[in-house]
């Protein structure tokens, strides 16, 4: 499960999350959007308990999330095993121009397998560190454009909240 916690520090969810880990039952802060936004991730009962304290320390809303796995935790350790599985067989090739690796939020050229899978069982970092507006070295660089590729926009729309007046 995975829920969308607005409002609230990430060090709060953070806590929120170590607090509602118990009993083998785990929740992480998974996705650092923004400074006023995290989602959580983990086991059902785990993220409902970490909402709910993340309520209590004041979040403004917290959003379960349509998803059909706990991403960006943990628990996804054993898919990401067999994507590096899958990776090992399919033909690599480094990209042309540094990409902003979304689990470490660092510029990369060499990305390799390891990068390419990282982010199914690690957190991802966003704008909570700044990693989508300003990735180490790249500050004031002019030719910096953002280009989100899947469905929808979610990640647009937190750049925009994060940078405005940036290039999408």
């Amino acid at each position: 499960m995975m829920a969308a916690v607005l409002g609230l520090a990430t060090a709060q969810v953070e806590a929120a999350c170590k607090e509602a880990s118990r009993q083998g039952s785990v929740a992480v802060a998974a996705n650092l959007n923004g400074p006023d936004q995290t989602v959580i991730s983990g086991d059902p009962d785990a993220v409902a308990r970490a909402g709910e304290a993340c309520k209590a320390r004041g979040a403004k809303r917290v959003m379960p999330l349509k998803v059909s796995g706990a991403f960006h935790s943990p628990l996804m350790a054993p898919a990401k095993n067999h994507l590096q599985l899958a990776l090992e067989k399919a033909p690599f090739q480094d990209p042309a121009f540094p990409v902003i690796a979304n689990a470490t939020a660092e510029a990369v050229k060499d990305t390799g397998r390891a990068v390419a899978s990282s982010p199914i069982s690690s957190r991802r970092r966003c704008g909570g560190s700044s990693a989508c507006s300003t990735p180490r070295g790249w500050q004031g660089r002019a030719e910096v454009r953002w280009v989100e590729i899947g469905p929808g926009a979610v990640l647009a729309g937190l750049l925009k909240r994060i940078v405005p007046g940036r290039t999408w």
